[in-house]
């Protein structure tokens, strides 16, 4: 409970956190930001405020959508039109840097990258980004149906069983808040996103961990468990409270996905003949490997709604299918294992 409670704390701190400043070239045309300067005049105060909340749908001002973010996105469109009228390539937007930490800029300490800039998406109702947000939706959805296969195939009895369930609560929280974020973009949702993607990721490396070593050796992986803890809340904490660095975020979190993927593989490998159903925790890493690439293809959502971040997500419905087959076959061929090694003793 403390531990919740630590991390609850530093939450609510990072939400609570400096706003980043604008840094994207949409964000700094000209025509952009005199269009929203004129229309928050004309709408964000006084009467015409009043009259914006009058009118405003109710699911909007539940999700927390304001007369300054309508102001945002209209501009945002109006300097995309103008942009394919001229000929010229379609501008991001919203993209932030945060002021050096402690108030070094004037040391010559950079700005540190907070979030990359955005591709102009059409909203649908309240969603902001409706392909990642359905595809993180049903990522959560495959989670859930795996998880209840999981639990009614695999006696608790089962080795791994405890280790297994705990991560699929941790993937079911994760894409629980990777979908609020592509609902509605935050600096609480973003923050929450990228933290709990981050536990998964964590929680990934002390899962291969448990199955290769841990079995053997419980106190090696006791020892590891709290180094990971320890790792995820200094992680957080340097992110909360010294400065929230996109690009360190993005380098451990890679690092720490690589890390696992090499400790599977190399698994995999040494046990293919014996097990025959590592292929498919083989075949699932490789493939969420190939599907990170898609990250890579930095191109204008098709439609304004698909882009290679949903696409992505789209890819990782299956292989979360995959993966918990996975966990499922070897949990019953850990506990039989454990049953007729029983026998012969």
């Amino acid at each position: 409970m403390a531990a919740r409670a630590a991390l609850l704390l530093l939450l609510l701190m990072a939400a609570a956190a400096p706003g980043p400043a604008q840094g994207s070239q949409g964000d700094r045309e000209p025509l952009y930001r005199e269009c929203l300067s004129r229309c928050e005049r004309q709408n964000c105060s006084g009467a015409a405020l009043r009259h914006f909340r009058a009118r405003q749908p109710l699911y909007m001002g539940l999700t927390g959508w304001t007369c300054r973010d309508e102001c945002q996105y209209e501009c945002m469109w109006l300097t995309v039109r103008l942009y394919q009228q001229g000929g010229h390539r379609v501008p991001q937007f919203h993209g932030k840097v945060s002021a050096a930490p402690w108030g070094l800029g004037g040391l010559g300490v950079p700005p540190c990258p907070l979030t990359p800039p955005q591709w102009p998406f059409s909203r649908f109702l309240f969603v902001q980004e409706p392909a990642s947000a359905l595809a993180s939706l049903l990522n959560g959805l495959a989670s859930l149906v795996m998880l209840l296969r999981y639990r009614a195939a695999v006696p608790p009895a089962a080795p791994t069983y405890p280790t297994c369930t705990a991560f699929a609560w941790v993937s079911l929280n994760a894409w629980f808040w990777s979908t609020v974020f592509h609902t509605r973009d935050t600096a609480l949702t973003e923050k929450l996103d990228y933290f709990c993607a981050s536990a998964v990721i964590l929680h990934s490396v002390y899962l291969c961990c448990v199955r290769t070593l841990g079995l053997q050796r419980p106190a090696l992986i006791s020892i590891f468990r709290a180094f990971l803890l320890l790792f995820l809340a200094g992680h957080i904490s340097y992110l909360s409270l010294v400065r929230f660095d996109y690009g360190y975020n993005l380098v451990a979190n890679a690092a720490a996905g690589m890390l696992t993927v090499a400790w599977w593989l190399r698994w995999c490998l040494r046990q293919g003949r014996r097990l025959p159903h590592v292929w498919k925790c083989a075949a699932a890493v490789l493939l969420l490997q190939a599907l990170a690439l898609l990250e890579l293809l930095d191109f204008p959502p098709l439609g304004w709604v698909l882009d290679a971040h949903a696409l992505w997500h789209i890819g990782t419905i299956p292989l979360n299918v995959l993966f918990y087959s996975f966990l499922m076959d070897d949990s019953l061929y850990l506990l039989k294992a454990n049953s007729d090694l029983f026998k012969v003793d």
